[in-house]
């Protein structure tokens, strides 16, 4: 029989396993499998997908346990009696069914009292994976993720001893032995010493910047923000009760002038500038201090390249730092993986203890199993292994994208960064980044073009390359697509 009808049909970041288990649910439902009828022996459905045979036997497992399919001794595997309802029924849940619309419908928009999605943001498209060069920023490269070591991690956190601990109901504590790592191995690389009563788990950068926003401005304060600058900082601090001032930008990160008077608190991005990814020097540091100091202002420090910056980085700003007035924030996004949505603050105790009752208010701990996994990833010394990975590569593509952009696209200037995952581009005059956007994925290249990053549209166009996801051998020829979208571009116009 050919089980063709069963091949299943995925969607971006969707598994095998759940596509397979979805494409067998479908068609019990539709009546292309009946009741009682046999399913293909696992061996010939695996060959003619092209996976492996523990993958078809992991989902007929689980229809088993689900009621869709019986398990016959010596026999295989048969389509359950009542599968089809069961089919049915879980079809109409996932068409979110609930029946006939109610007759009044409430009119959300007056009710709203603001509107954070139509908020000028960075966008990526979700199929961002299916261009062949997807110069997206933050993504990691999964063939440098050592996922068997991270499955092994996994596994250790599903032992009895540490499900016992992260299953419980802890409140508001983080797992003090990923503190305890964050303390030992990840801060003392950046120059930062902790105690662990200094230490917050937080879900990502920017959940820092939300709960410093609600917890230290008040109204009327002003907060600065770079621009260009981190969006999210930004469109954060624009909820608190206090104003936001646009801090001006050069080649050597935030501009100290008359546009920091009055300002009660900092955002900066010292190691390497969001977006430009210049990084301070040290006399322009300690002068931000100095007026730190002088002005009574709290500096919070956006570290968000994290562990993944392979030039000779200096100390973090939060290591100069001897009044206390710097707010350190830390990812380890860019090391494991965006979706793990782990990061940090370090903070005098005090700031701390309140930031951890206003989380508490928001969604108690991060998750603990996400915590314990990533610590023993850490304990065991993994951390170091996966840094100095990912450091060699993002420097050979670091080498490799700027010099094909110093090939192919001449006459856009780059800001002179030196590191990171991304490089920050000028356009030339004639060239709009978002017209260029859709040029360019018609020849598989995407970008994030720079406008998001500002707090009113600049007078030039920029756009922003990420390299992380992408491997060296394959940005040349990225760049020279994109190099060809912007000649495509040009055509058009004349």
């Amino acid at each position: 029989m050919n089980w063709a009808f069963l091949l299943p049909q995925r969607e971006a970041g969707q598994t095998i396993q759940s596509a397979l288990r979805q494409s067998i649910v479908g068609a019990i439902g539709d009546g292309r499998l009946a009741s009682g009828q046999q399913m293909p022996p696992s061996r010939a459905l695996a060959e003619q997908m092209g996976v492996a045979r523990n993958t078809v036997i992991a989902v007929y497992e689980e229809l088993v346990a689900r009621g869709y399919l019986v398990s016959t001794e010596r026999r295989g595997y048969f389509v359950e009696g009542n599968a089809s309802q069961l089919a049915v029924n879980e079809r109409a849940v996932n068409e979110n069914d609930a029946g006939p619309a109610p007759r009044a419908q409430t009119d959300w928009t007056e009710r709203f009292a603001i509107t954070p999605a139509a908020w000028r943001n960075i966008s990526k498209p979700t199929n961002w994976q299916d261009y062949r060069y997807p110069f997206i920023y933050g993504q990691v490269d999964p063939e440098l993720f050592p996922i068997a070591v991270w499955r092994a991690c996994s596994r250790d956190a599903l032992g009895r001893s540490a499900v016992n601990y992260w299953a419980a109901d802890h409140a508001v504590n983080d797992d003090p032995l990923l503190i305890e790592q964050i303390c030992r191995q990840i801060l003392p690389q950046h120059g930062v010493f902790a105690r662990p009563e200094e230490v917050l788990i937080t879900l990502g950068s920017q959940h820092g910047l939300y709960l410093l926003s609600q917890l230290l401005v008040r109204p009327g304060e002003w907060v600065g923000i770079e621009d260009p600058g981190y969006t999210d900082a930004r469109n954060i601090f624009s909820l608190s009760r206090g104003k936001v001032r646009s801090v001006p930008v050069d080649e050597s990160g935030l501009r100290l002038g008359p546009w920091l008077d009055k300002l009660g608190y900092l955002v900066v991005t010292p190691a390497h500038q969001c977006p430009t990814m210049v990084t301070m020097p040290n006399d322009r540091r300690q002068a931000l201090l100095d007026w730190a100091r002088a002005s009574d202002a709290i500096l919070i420090e956006d570290d968000y390249e994290g562990e993944t910056r392979f030039e000779a980085a200096m100390p973090a700003l939060k290591s100069l730092d001897r009044d206390g007035r710097v707010i350190y924030l830390g990812t380890l996004s860019k090391l494991l993986a965006p979706g793990v949505r782990i990061g940090f603050m370090v903070a005098p105790a005090a700031v701390i203890r309140e930031a951890r009752a206003l989380r508490r208010l928001m969604h108690r701990s991060a998750p603990l199993n996400n915590q314990r996994t990533a610590a023993i990833f850490l304990a065991e010394g993994h951390c170091q292994g996966l840094v100095r990975t990912l450091r060699n590569a993002l420097k050979d593509r670091w080498e490799a994208i700027c010099a094909a952009v110093a090939v192919h696209l001449p006459d856009f200037q780059r800001s002179p960064s030196i590191g990171g995952s991304s490089i920050w581009l000028t356009c030339p005059p004639d060239i709009d980044p978002v017209d260029l956007l859709e040029t360019a994925a018609k020849r598989g290249v995407l970008f994030e073009p720079g406008e998001p990053f500002y707090a009113t549209p600049p007078s030039s166009g920029h756009l922003r390359l990420g390299f992380s996801s992408i491997p060296a051998s394959r940005i040349p020829d990225g760049v020279r697509a994109l190099a060809d979208a912007v000649s495509d571009l040009r055509k058009q116009r004349h």
